[in-house]
């Protein structure tokens, strides 16, 4: 990173003591005179406003007395504190992943599953040898074999996979492979009828180290969580967006001993839980109810196997009009029927916004009449934020914490850390390239009364260079940025509250249109800084709130104003919209 960021123990603001005093040299003492010159002209409000609509005045009125120094400024962080990445079967290549996200403020990760996939003789691995036969057909030996599968996740699993007496562990031409032998019905390793199914597992060099383990023992050390992606069963291949069923007896079955084997084998502080490869939109449309199926069979198995660890759900929100995309009254009911998934489990659902796809949209009250940004344009057309979508993002993530209410499942935000391709953001595939950190704030304001948000994803989007700069790198140069997420303006008291990320120490620019359409600014402190805002109010913990006094004021006909903010590290916030209430 090539970026400098406030360390810890400096101090914006800091005094020296007397002792100091008698070593500064006359140059130093200059130098310090003028910045206290500075300081002083910089604690005045100043005030812009107009006694005739386009002609502006400046007042800056005297300086406040200065207040006592206040404590220590807490490390600055970035609202996303979880990645979804690709895992990798080499111990350093992950650890040093997890230290570069762990830089950024994160403390999650999280990886996709694999497919459970039907097979046949003719398809089974060519390498997958026992005696140079077919390893699938040596271990099912003289019984009736239903289907066989691949499960081809790139594991070494070991010994703790194996189960029952014709499971086989395979090392053959370099490769390592895991061969069970699942009854058709029932459970355990007899199956009731005589018939059986079987799944070549692995695939991985015979010397690799086990991917999932590796990130496991990775984010133990670091102090981070990890989940595991789940077993999915393939797509049915009249409808794509829905899983095949036609085998789930199998993957019920499949995903136990996956799980057993997770709990033999992985059991470290680091495995936070399992992630939920099969997604959905977030509605309540019976369409997806074999979805929902799936997420309560696997919720249960992981109830049974690993009953402290957690799972996420991450649907995904489509507000497109032109796709006739979910109403927020659905998607209120949809999450609803999600969380009844849980069976047991600690359930985070992670609502997917939209924003790297063109299916969401992040936009407010105040500009849903303005144009859509390039990349949603790509997807929607050109025209109004308003007019292509049916509803902003914020309003979805409120509707789905009021579906929420009283099911034990926990609202995060899946803000997409990519952005629809264009010509001028290439990065990864030929439908997804690189966004911008400042899109990214602009989704961030949206989501703010998730409890934690997480971003897909970090290989690539976050460190390929696309245009220029990795996002991951703009990032740790953004680090300290204010993000606000909220403001509301009572003109009767002058009261300006605004709710956001590193805030603390803040000063507010405030404008809005007085009783006779003249512009009004005030740049005022902030007298008041509540850090514990998201905690107490069950949303974002790092959410903050400042309070600022404009003084009592009167407006006109438009009732927009906005807000921006200078933080205690200097840095500006965009400018954010609201209306008066």
């Amino acid at each position: 990173m090539t970026s400098r960021k406030l360390q810890e123990n400096e101090s914006p603001g800091g005094k020296l003591s007397r002792s100091q005093l008698p070593r500064l040299t006359k140059r130093t003492l200059t130098v310090l005179l003028a910045a206290f010159v500075l300081m002083l002209g910089a604690a005045g409000v100043s005030v812009v406003f107009a006694t005739n609509p386009g002609s502006t005045v400046t007042v800056t009125d005297p300086p406040e007395v200065a207040s006592k120094p206040g404590p220590k400024v807490a490390p600055a962080s970035y609202p996303i504190t979880g990645y979804f990445i690709s895992a990798s079967s080499r111990d350093d290549t992950n650890s040093n992943k997890l230290s570069e996200i762990k830089a950024l403020g994160g403390d999650t990760v999280i990886t996709f599953g694999v497919s459970l996939l039907p097979a046949s003789l003719e398809t089974i691995p060519a390498s997958c040898l026992i005696d140079g036969k077919n390893c699938a057909r040596v271990a099912a030996g003289s019984r009736s074999i239903n289907r066989y599968f691949t499960f081809l996740d790139g594991s070494n699993w070991g010994r703790q996979a194996l189960k029952c007496p014709d499971d086989r562990e395979v090392d053959s031409r370099g490769q390592s492979f895991t061969v069970l032998v699942l009854p058709n019905t029932g459970s355990g390793c007899t199956s009731p009828d005589g018939v059986y199914n079987v799944v070549v597992a692995g695939g991985s060099s015979a010397s690799a180290i086990d991917p999932s383990k590796s990130v496991a023992s990775a984010a133990t050390k670091l102090g981070m969580k990890y989940f595991a992606g789940l077993p999915a069963p393939a797509k049915r291949p009249d409808a794509a967006y829905l899983p095949d069923v036609s085998y789930q007896g199998t993957l019920e079955l499949f995903t136990e001993r996956f799980l057993q084997y997770q709990a033999s084998a992985n059991d470290v502080p680091g495995l936070a839980g399992f992630y939920h490869h099969t997604e959905m939109p977030l509605t309540d449309s019976a369409t997806f109810d074999s979805v929902l199926a799936l997420y309560a069979s696997q919720n249960g198995a992981i109830h049974r196997a690993l009953p402290t660890r957690e799972a996420i759900v991450s649907p995904y929100i489509d507000a497109r009009v032109d796709k006739s995309g979910i109403s927020v009254d659905e998607a209120r009911r949809g999450i609803r029927k999600i969380a009844q998934t849980a069976d047991g489990v600690k359930l985070n659902i992670a609502i997917q916004d939209g924003m790297g796809t063109g299916k969401g949209g992040a936009f407010s009250a105040s500009d849903a009449d303005s144009a859509v940004d390039p990349y949603a344009a790509s997807i929607v057309g050109n025209g109004a934020w308003g007019s292509k979508y049916l509803a902003p993002n914020k309003d979805y993530f409120e509707a789905a914490a009021a579906g929420l209410a009283g099911t034990g499942a926990v609202l995060w935000a899946n803000v997409e850390g990519m952005a629809p391709a264009t010509k001028l953001n290439a990065c990864g595939d030929n439908l997804r390239g690189q966004t911008t950190k400042s899109r990214v704030d602009r989704q961030l304001q949206q989501v703010a009364n998730a409890r934690k948000v997480i971003s897909f994803m970090w290989d690539s989007y976050f460190t390929c260079k696309g245009a220029g700069v990795p996002l991951k790198n703009q990032l740790q140069a953004g680090l300290t940025t204010p993000i606000i997420t909220d403001a509301t303006f009572s003109p009767a008291t002058g009261k300006v509250q605004v709710v956001g990320f590193n805030l603390e120490g803040s000063t507010a620019t405030v404008k809005w249109s007085g009783d006779k359409g003249q512009k009004v600014e005030k740049s005022v402190k902030s007298t008041a800084l509540d850090s514990k805002y998201g905690v107490k109010k069950g949303m974002n913990p790092q959410l903050e709130m400042i309070t600022v006094n404009v003084g009592p004021t009167s407006v006109g006909k438009t009732k927009i104003f906005s807000v921006k903010v200078t933080n205690s590290w200097g840095a500006k916030a965009t400018e954010f919209n609201s209306l008066l209430s």
